[in-house]
């Protein structure tokens, strides 16, 4: 409809009086069809459709607080979306959508946790937390959802868009920018920045980061579907030990429980947890137990009576139990959305950790049910929800916040149990803003060649989404594969946030060593390396609590500007400083697009001496490492567990990549690697820098912050040079290290 109508006298009366009609009610809208647009920090808008949506709006789910309006939009903001209705293109029903146009050559990440290559172009994504078993690149929807993407355009300028509802939600990127979404209109909020790293640094700080971990939740992680009896379980953990093969935790399965019912224990395989824990306690094993929502329907069972007396169970539409079919067979399933029900799920975990249990896994959250077609429990199901999430509602609203609101009350009594201990709580699904209450992985995938090439980009767009901590199943939760293959995903698997090997019942082993001696040193030799750069690791995971940025990041970081790195997902970065090329194909056939050289200074490739002597980059199924130029990475002697060494600060080594001026610059973070101590400054942030000054390169050492004594250990240095030569040096940590030069 034009916005005026021209009347003449030869107009008939009735369209005279039409068109008078129209013209009132266009001078009449503006007020109750103005989007509305408000700053909310700086760069960072929030719109509504109109005055109405925003007062109609609900609570936001993914901010980790309120955000209140600070003012209009400033003027000229450069990104502006539009609202309408229109049809879903995967399911075809009325939707609330927004639309947001982006100009040519704009590359679009983020989407969260999905199948297929880094650059999502052309792909459309489905935000309805999902058991998505055994998923290939047909899957539009997996088992989180993250209604957000990253723009970053030709001049390497970035936005990102967050549609703020947790409702179901299309994000179709066919053709710019596009979110259709069930439910009532929603606020969509737009991050504009200079970079994708100023983007993602704001989303930290809407939506929240992550908690610093403990340090052994960084190591290596052993589990399968399931180990079981407990001697089981030693013999995995004794084998680690006796090859000398770095880990730092095993994980329990849901076969520990009696019959499935969680908070229980099978009294002929575990018969005495808390003597399992102190065993693996005693030779360095941290461990982590699984526990899911679906609690068996069953009197007697004290979870099911406690939670029956307590009314906690999610209703059907007519206000009775909601009964599913999992594990244990009939369930029902705690209603996570009501403080009062959070509450009795953490206090379940009082008598449960005392166990000398470490960390808890939550599975099958989205929440899986068997036996239908939806996977899921029905939409119309009632959750008596807390004001602050908008009140109750149907299980339409609440679907894909189910987990994370798991996960916050599994969190809560895992602290309250262990307050002096950093928790850690791994959850299957999620929404965007749950990395404030736990790590995350990929699901169920295959062990198939598919999905050792799509684990990099997996990784990537879900830390792009504001989830650092995150990883796939090293070797394939869903069939056997083979040597060649796990070779090659513990590579570089053994390098990304989350490392953890894993596969489902039935199949074959898939321990380090159970593919025969050549593939176990590749891992020996693979992890071996993770725990080298365990002071660099450390170091990205606080970087990544105080910051939001992620721990590994898309290759393009090193050059936004750069378009050949766009679509690069074979390999990425840990922090600015190292690049991880990994082969993810059987024939290695790709070719990597590396960086730019940074001031004529090419990246330089890099290794460390393996367990054998040899380079460990003589061993094909390694991926290739290089430092940026201009860069620093701490590195410590390997060791087999966080504890393993009498003091783990007695040596440290940088390697050093000196830029075109001659210089370098990396930061370390150490701090107890347990407990809060950190909070009230007990921890060490230094900067290292190294310059060359005639024959000579000086390392020189500066404490950035921190109440930490610094350990009075040796310092070695090893300078990269461009030509491929090393020249080493060593002193004390704190003093200056002088490493003599010759041209």
């Amino acid at each position: 409809m034009p916005h005026h109508a021209t009347v003449s006298r030869k107009t008939p009366l009735h369209a005279k009086l039409f068109l008078l009609l129209v013209t009132i009610c266009i001078a009449t809208a503006p007020a109750a069809a103005k989007v509305v647009a408000e700053r909310i920090g700086d760069g960072v808008v929030r719109y509504f459709q109109n005055e109405q949506a925003r007062e109609n709006t609900l609570p936001s789910l993914a901010l980790d607080h309120p955000r209140p309006a600070l003012g209009d939009a400033p003027a000229g903001f450069a990104v502006t979306p539009v609202f309408s209705t229109g049809p879903s293109a995967l399911h075809g029903d009325e939707r609330f959508v927004t639309t947001i146009d982006i100009q040519p050559g704009t590359s679009l990440y983020g989407t969260g946790e999905t199948p297929g290559p880094l650059l999502r172009n052309g792909r459309v994504t489905e935000c309805w937390n999902y058991d998505a078993y055994g998923y290939d690149d047909s899957y539009h929807n997996l088992y989180t959802s993250h209604p957000w993407v990253l723009a970053v355009r030709p001049d390497g300028t970035a936005f990102g868009v967050l549609a703020d509802t947790t409702y179901r939600c299309e994000i179709d990127l066919t053709e710019g920018i596009v979110f259709r979404a069930d439910g009532p209109p929603h606020p969509v909020i737009v991050i504009d920045g200079p970079t994708p790293k100023d983007v993602l640094q704001k989303l930290g700080e809407l939506t929240g980061t992550i908690e610093m971990p403990p340090r052994w939740a960084i190591g290596y992680h052993q589990c399968r579907y399931s180990y079981f009896p407990d001697s089981r379980v030693k013999e995995v953990a004794d084998t680690f030990r006796a090859k000398h093969i770095p880990a730092d935790v095993i994980w329990m399965d849901i076969d520990y429980m009696d019959g499935f019912r969680c908070f229980t224990f099978d009294k002929d395989k575990f018969p005495d947890p808390a003597g399992l824990n102190a065993y693996l306690d005693s030779i360095g094993f941290s461990n982590v137990w699984m526990i899911d929502p679906g609690i068996k329907n069953e009197e007697g069972y004290f979870v099911h009576d406690s939670g029956t007396k307590a009314n906690v169970w999610v209703q059907d539409k007519d206000g009775n139990e909601y009964h599913g079919y999992v594990w244990p067979g009939e369930c029902v399933f705690p209603d996570f959305t009501n403080k009062n029900v959070r509450s009795w799920w953490s206090g379940l975990y009082t008598d449960f950790m005392a166990n000398g249990i470490n960390g808890v896994w939550n599975d099958m959250n989205e929440p899986a049910v068997f036996n239908v077609a939806t996977k899921t429990m029905p939409e119309d199901n009632i959750h008596r929800a807390d004001p602050e999430f908008g009140g109750p509602g149907p299980h339409a609203r609440f679907h894909n916040v189910y987990g994370m609101l798991m996960v916050r009350a599994t969190r809560e009594g895992v602290m309250a149990t262990n307050p002096d201990k950093r928790p850690f709580v791994l959850s299957r699904a999620n929404y965007i803003g749950g990395q404030r209450y736990g790590a995350t992985w990929t699901g169920d995938n295959t062990a198939n060649w598919y999905h050792v090439d799509v684990s990099i980009p997996m990784m990537l767009n879900l830390s792009l989404s504001g989830q650092p901590f995150c990883g796939p199943d090293i070797g394939g939760f869903a069939g056997d594969g083979d040597g060649a293959m796990f070779a090659r995903w513990i590579g570089f698997g053994a390098l990304m946030p989350f490392s953890r090997g894993h596969t489902a019942k039935g199949n074959i082993n898939k321990e380090p060593w159970a593919f025969g001696e050549e593939v176990e040193a590749t891992a020996r030799r693979a992890l071996e390396r993770r725990y080298r750069l365990m002071p660099m690791l450390y170091t990205l995971f606080e970087e990544a609590h105080r910051t939001g940025l992620p721990v590994a990041r898309p290759t393009f970081f090193a050059d936004p500007t750069d378009p050949a790195l766009r679509s690069e997902d074979d390999s990425f970065l840990l922090g600015d400083n190292l690049l991880v090329a990994a082969d993810v194909t059987p024939g290695r056939e790709r070719v990597h697009i590396l960086p730019r050289p940074v001031g004529g200074v090419a990246w330089r490739r890099f290794d460390f001496p393996g367990f054998d002597g040899l380079p460990d980059s003589t061993d094909p199924d390694l991926p290739t490492l290089y430092i940026r130029p201009g860069g620093i990475i701490p590195a410590a002697p390997v060791h087999e567990y966080f504890g393993d060494r009498p003091d783990q600060r007695d040596e440290l080594t940088l390697l050093v990549c000196l830029d075109a001026d001659g210089k370098a610059s990396g930061t370390l973070y150490e701090d107890a690697g347990e407990g809060w101590g950190f909070r009230d400054g007990q921890y060490l942030r230094t900067e290292y820098t190294a310059t060359r000054m005639n024959n000579e390169i000086v390392v020189q050492t500066k404490t950035l912050g921190g109440k930490m004594k610094r350990p009075d250990r040796t310092l070695k240095v090893r300078v990269l040079l461009p030509d491929g030569r090393e020249i080493t040096g060593a002193g004390r940590d704190g003093r200056r290290v002088r490493v003599a030069f010759e041209d």
